[in-house]
């Protein structure tokens, strides 16, 4: 994978530029690469050789605490060491004022090398937020702690009534007392309720857990408010801990109700999470002591700022599982002979077999999975560019980086989840009957892959999310912006040979989606729009990585051209090409149908009635 990361780091994102920037001054290409070595290595060398045992070995709860293999143990230590967790934060509290284009890019390595043996994003998400809504004590009380690897951290949202439906959580919050804003920790209430699908929600990889709830405060009637409206934000950690982040001693009503035992991702725990059920009583009652973050009723908008960073972490976890599912089956078809050529004559016997990937339909396969893993990785690091630009770009470049984030954060979430779970589903293809067993690799890559289409907001709600919200907000001024992008990329590649004919195909693709869009809000119903935002979304997400194709082509057009490229250049440049001709000749494509149910309006799914089924 590194190849592909310094090409698309180096070749087509130019990171180096972000050097010119003053949080950025103190860094250099050989310092961005400095970062990757070192990533690389520990994910070489504590995170791969015991993927599969986590997987065999899933947390084990004996009633009182969870135990995790020692590996995972190790494999915190050396990813907390490495002071990854607080990367991207200012040098005075311990960060390395990191790009997040390159944090994101380092972090590739250990998911790739084993997705499920460490639960650093959540952990860096939880920090930043209460960076951003948290007061200067919880900063340091919790955040710092967090990026230090003392603590750890969680986002506990869904409930076993509630999954994606936040306006229907149950879990209370009322406050402790007469004094209970005068905590210097924060307004302090008393938390009961139940969440489902807590990842790392229990472990004993770090002294603390720090929990971020959601749950709603009664209105004077005593009722919680309905809707999202009423939602807070809590900081509920699993031991108390004073004004100087000491431990008090206490534990805090927070009880694990038992482990979800999973299809993949096996070596994280996922936890039903009991808050104020009263086997603990802190300060002599029952009720889970938690602090406020932020103002009341505000709490989705302040956990939104932790899901949009988790669902661009989400995309890459999809994406990286499929390279490594890639690099498998290309590293297996290149040693395992199987098969004659077919000539005019025939199949000749005699001749000995040859390796699989000389077969067209092994290379389609492989192409396939080359295309949409390193297509969806250039999306997700053009994506952690925008952050970067958002954060530190001139104020009119970094209001645009902004609004193309809005538009492009439910493709970076769903697209490489749905495709690169289907490169996946092809790395087990290119085995024939060993991917199906557990001698391989790729059957488990599938398992933990097939998680990202769910978490961190379901496909369905991200589909909605892009036609019911983000092409139409501002009056379409972010699909506007987008599309500018994209006619910038096919100018420019008009004028190089062999991709003027691409870029005409992704300008006819460009305008069939704008159509469809406008067909589909024509009558301005949102039943009717909104019914078929799925296949809308597989349709954007294809446009979106054929135009990230074409600028990929053009950064490899430009490699190959240069009279001082190695053999390896020319020959990952070739590869690239051939991977965009693959993507817009076999991919593009299929917008058609995807988008003729979007411009039609088609009702058959919202007027099938269950009676029918």
């Amino acid at each position: 994978m590194r190849p592909i990361v310094d090409f698309l780091l180096n070749d087509w994102l130019n990171v180096a530029s972000l050097t010119e920037r003053p949080r950025f001054a103190d860094h250099s290409p050989e310092t961005f690469a400095q970062v990757l070595d070192t990533c690389e290595r520990i994910a070489r060398e504590k995170y791969a050789p015991f993927n599969r045992l986590v997987d065999i070995q899933e947390p084990h709860f004996d009633g009182e605490k969870v135990t995790l293999p020692q590996a995972t143990h190790d494999a915190w230590k050396a990813y907390a060491e490495s002071g990854m967790l607080s990367a991207a934060q200012d040098y005075d509290i311990g960060g390395m004022q990191l790009p997040y284009v390159v944090e994101a890019a380092a972090n590739g390595f250990f998911g790739k090398a084993s997705i499920s043996i460490g639960a650093g994003m959540l952990t860096t998400g939880n920090a930043n937020l209460l960076m951003v809504h948290g007061t200067e004590l919880q900063k340091q009380v919790f955040a710092l702690n967090e990026f230090s690897g003392r603590w750890s951290g969680t986002m506990c949202l869904s409930e076993p009534q509630a999954g994606s439906s936040l306006s229907d959580i149950a879990t209370r919050a009322v406050p402790d007392g007469d004094a209970f804003e005068a905590d210097p920790l924060g307004p302090r209430y008393r938390l009961v309720g139940n969440k489902m699908w807590i990842s790392a929600g229990e472990h004993e990889l770090t002294e603390n857990i720090v929990h971020l709830v959601l749950a709603k405060i009664p209105g004077p009637d005593g009722k919680l408010v309905p809707g999202v409206k009423g939602i807070s934000l809590f900081i509920v950690p699993k031991k108390l801990v004073n004004a100087q982040a000491e431990l008090t001693g206490e534990r805090n009503d927070v009880v694990l109700a038992g482990l979800n035992h999973k299809c993949g991702w096996r070596g994280t725990t996922n936890t039903l999470l009991n808050f104020g059920e009263g086997k603990f009583r802190p300060g002599g009652q029952a009720g889970a002591i938690g602090y406020l973050v932020g103002r009341p009723g505000e709490g989705l908008r302040c956990m939104f700022h932790m899901m949009n960073e988790a669902r661009i972490g989400v995309g890459i976890a999809a994406t990286v599982l499929g390279m490594a599912g890639y690099e498998a089956s290309l590293a297996y078809a290149r040693q395992r002979p199987q098969g004659r050529p077919i000539t005019e004559g025939g199949k000749d016997a005699a001749r000995p077999q040859v390796p699989i990937i000389e077969h067209a339909d092994v290379k389609r396969m492989l192409l396939a999975q080359k295309a949409y893993c390193e297509g969806a990785l250039a999306l997700e690091l053009y994506c952690a560019r925008l952050v970067d630009e958002a954060h530190t770009g001139a104020p009119e470049s970094a209001a645009e980086a902004s609004l193309l984030l809005e538009v492009l954060t439910p493709i970076a979430k769903s697209w490489p989840s749905e495709w690169c779970l289907e490169a996946n589903s092809l790395a087990i293809q290119v085995h024939g009957g060993y991917g199906y067993t557990r001698d391989f690799p790729v059957e488990q890559y599938w398992r933990d892959n097939r998680l990202n289409m769910i978490h961190e907001g379901t496909h369905g709600i991200q589909a909605l999310d892009l036609l019911g919200r983000k092409v139409v907000m501002q009056g379409g001024a972010g699909l506007k912006l987008l599309a500018s992008r994209m006619s910038d990329t096919m100018a420019r590649a008009g004028q190089v040979d062999g991709l003027a004919g691409w870029a005409n195909g992704l300008g006819a693709a460009l305008q069939q989606l704008g159509a469809s869009t406008k067909s589909a809000w024509s009558t301005g119903v949102p039943e009717e729009a909104l019914a078929n935002a799925t296949p809308y979304l597989q349709a954007f997400g294809h446009v979106v990585l054929a135009w990230v194709w074409l600028e990929l082509g053009l950064a490899a057009s430009a490699s190959q051209a240069r009279p001082d490229a190695s053999d390896d250049e020319r020959a990952r440049a070739a590869g690239l090409l051939a991977a965009l001709r693959y993507f817009h000749a076999y991919e593009l494509p299929k917008i058609g149908a995807w988008l003729g149910v979007v411009a039609s309006r088609e009702p058959v799914c919202r007027e099938m009635q269950d009676a029918w089924f």
